[in-house]
């Protein structure tokens, strides 16, 4: 059990017992993370933060141009990791460094997406009298306007009381960056690694960033590729994916104990049964709040479209919906994509289609049944 001293009062400190296991929700944009974190964050004993890598990568992008000139891949993954081992050693004050505008007396109101922890929402964060209006699902505009600024010495407080903590990131590239975080004696880490479809990430990622993506958008509904359509924003995804994949079917000895590959499609078409692996392989036991939370957000029809349109949404009927996006992607598109990413589809156990109409027919799954053991 790891210690640290905390001040009483001014002359008397009490060692406190910081958070038992640290864990790691690994995964890349639209892979369905926010879904997977959400199993996590409903469990009353895991303190949960949703991508906190956002601000340091915020703090880079926005210095100054001569300042960036001189950071490279190896200085924002070591930024990454210093700020990812303070989370887990439950020191959110670390944090001020990178959050903008700079917090003031350890306060601050723009803290990435905060209401999709539940710890950053409820006591002794936030009042005790309005933590009952909290919603199981994400709320963009409920936590911060019932529950006010964040105050980081009691989110540091609440950590430490929860016993555990797990952390989103889509940040860092590929599993072999958090080698030194799988060594350190401190840390007791546990690495889900979530995959998913490229294809399927692809689609997602086409209705959730519009702009970013719109020369794959005009090629959708064209069936024109533009000549400006930037391949590598799913390629890099695909070598990302793969890179990883494969060193944790590897197996090496900093992985064993630590590592575990998750398809997407697997937690969405079993997710009681999936979500069970998950918490046995991190060494929790699955309470049942988190069970009425899986039986909750995986069983919605979705009527309302403007849950659709929210980009973080974790209600849906994800049986029905896990294979839809090839109702939504041209044949041209996944063809190249397919060739793009072969050996990533390969790897992980996802089919191809050599037609339009083996594409849309959903009576034939595209996913391979496939067990991919933890690392032991």
């Amino acid at each position: 059990m790891l210690l640290r001293w905390a001040a009483l009062c001014d002359d008397n400190w009490m060692p406190i017992e910081l958070p038992q296991k640290h864990i790691l929700l690994f995964a890349t944009t639209r892979s369905g993370s926010s879904f997977t974190g959400q199993l996590l964050n409903q469990h009353p004993g895991i303190f949960y933060v949703f991508e906190p890598l956002y601000h340091v990568q915020q703090a880079f992008t926005n210095s100054s141009s001569r300042l960036r000139r001189t950071l490279d891949r190896r200085a924002l993954l070591g930024a990454y990791r210093d700020l990812l081992l303070n989370l887990y050693t439950c020191d959110l004050h670390f944090m001020e460094n990178y959050i903008r505008p700079e917090p003031q007396d350890h306060i601050t109101s723009s803290f990435f997406r905060r209401s999709s922890s539940r710890a950053l929402c409820s006591p002794p964060v936030c009042l005790e009298g309005v933590v009952a209006a909290i919603s199981d699902s994400p709320d963009e505009i409920w936590c911060p306007k019932k529950c006010g600024a964040l105050n980081l010495t009691l989110a540091s407080t609440s950590c430490m009381s929860r016993g555990h903590i797990a952390i989103k990131t889509v940040r860092i590239p590929e599993v072999g960056d958090l080698r030194t975080l799988t060594e350190d004696p401190r840390l007791d880490l546990k690495i889900i690694h979530l995959v998913r479809d490229p294809r399927a990430i692809l689609a997602s990622r086409i209705m959730a960033f519009s702009d970013q993506f719109r020369a794959w958008k005009i090629w959708n509904a064209t069936g024109r590729q533009p000549r400006y359509v930037d391949l590598s924003q799913i390629t890099s995804t695909c070598k990302d994916m793969a890179a990883s994949a494969k060193t944790g079917l590897q197996r090496p000895p900093w992985l064993r104990g630590r590592y575990m590959l998750v398809r997407y499609e697997d937690l969405a078409l079993n997710p009681n049964a999936k979500a069970t692996e998950i918490y046995r392989f991190v060494g929790i036991e699955m309470e049942d709040r988190v069970r009425v939370w899986i039986v909750k957000n995986t069983n919605s029809n979705v009527s309302a479209p403007s849950e659709w349109n929210y980009k973080y949404s974790t209600t849906r009927d994800s049986r029905a919906t896990v294979e839809s996006w090839r109702l939504r992607l041209s044949f041209d598109i996944v063809r190249t994509i397919q060739n793009l990413c072969s050996d990533t589809l390969a790897l992980l156990g996802y089919k191809q289609v050599h037609s339009a109409a083996e594409l849309r027919n959903l009576s034939q799954s595209l996913v391979e049944h496939r067990t991919f053991q933890p690392v032991t």
